[in-house]
């Protein structure tokens, strides 16, 4: 029950309540002074739903590459330990530790970039690079204890591919779905309540007393949950959302064996 609370109170917040007062003032002051007009309810749709809906697609699209991506880390990451524990003779178990010391190092300092602000990205990536420079040091390091050349190419490969999926997984923590369509959408959902007053006063005719505010609050309340929908997904890193990615580093190193 309280997970439930916990998804509804992230649909609905401050600004819920604050354009839902804006539209009950607007409706309430063209009531007053009989003030009426019967708007398009298609301006809506054009205006704002469409806008967000293609904004919660498209923020979508990017926690779904970077699900992918994330994935595609720790699966290379594990074809490396099982290089070491299946491509050596008798592989030490030290070689392994120290295997997943650099692994768990690199999900860490990945986990510490994308749950930070984008302007300390260029500091804290260094990290994500330095723990990279030590698997490729140990990969070569494997030559040491047998490790075939061709084998230890393709262990390069296995790192150059989590490289490439911290790359792409960077640049969606990095850019946003267009700000300009974002603060379009947002000055929207403020104005359009407000200035539907009219409207909603045109139509309380046929309501029974005690309904007349129902339709500018159900109006505003769905176009500032979409709102706050997109809002959660647009970042899947900031660990505030329902649907957010986790980076869980220490599980994936306690399932290495």
């Amino acid at each position: 029950m309280w997970k439930l609370f916990k998804r509804v109170f992230l649909i609905i917040n401050i600004k819920t309540f604050v354009i839902t007062g804006l539209a009950i003032a607007s409706t309430a002051f063209c009531l007053h002074f009989h003030i009426k007009a019967d708007f398009p309810l298609t301006l809506i749709g054009t205006a704002i739903v469409f806008p967000i809906v293609f904004s919660i697609g498209g923020a979508y699209k990017r926690r779904e590459v970077a699900l992918d991506k994330y994935g595609s880390i720790k699966a290379h990451g594990r074809a490396l330990y099982f290089a070491v524990s299946d491509w050596l003779e008798n592989p030490p178990q030290e070689l392994k530790d120290e295997l997943k010391v650099h692994l768990g190092n690199l999900l860490s300092s990945c986990k510490h970039v994308f749950s930070n602000p984008v302007s300390d990205l260029e500091e804290n990536e260094k990290a994500v690079y330095r723990s990279f420079q030590d698997l490729s040091k140990f990969i070569k390091s494997m030559r040491s204890y047998g490790l075939p050349s061709g084998e230890a190419s393709r262990s390069n490969q296995f790192l150059s591919k989590m490289m490439i999926s911290f790359e792409r997984v960077k640049h969606i923590y990095q850019y946003r779905t267009p700000r300009t369509l974002r603060t379009y959408s947002d000055i929207f959902i403020v104005v359009l309540p407000v200035i539907y007053g009219p409207h909603f006063a045109h139509n309380v005719t046929s309501y029974n007393y005690g309904l007349e505010f129902a339709v500018p609050i159900m109006f505003s309340v769905i176009l500032v949950a979409l709102d706050n929908i997109q809002s959660h997904l647009e970042n899947p890193f900031d660990q505030q959302g329902e649907d957010d990615v986790y980076i869980n580093d220490e599980k994936f190193i306690r399932n290495l064996d």
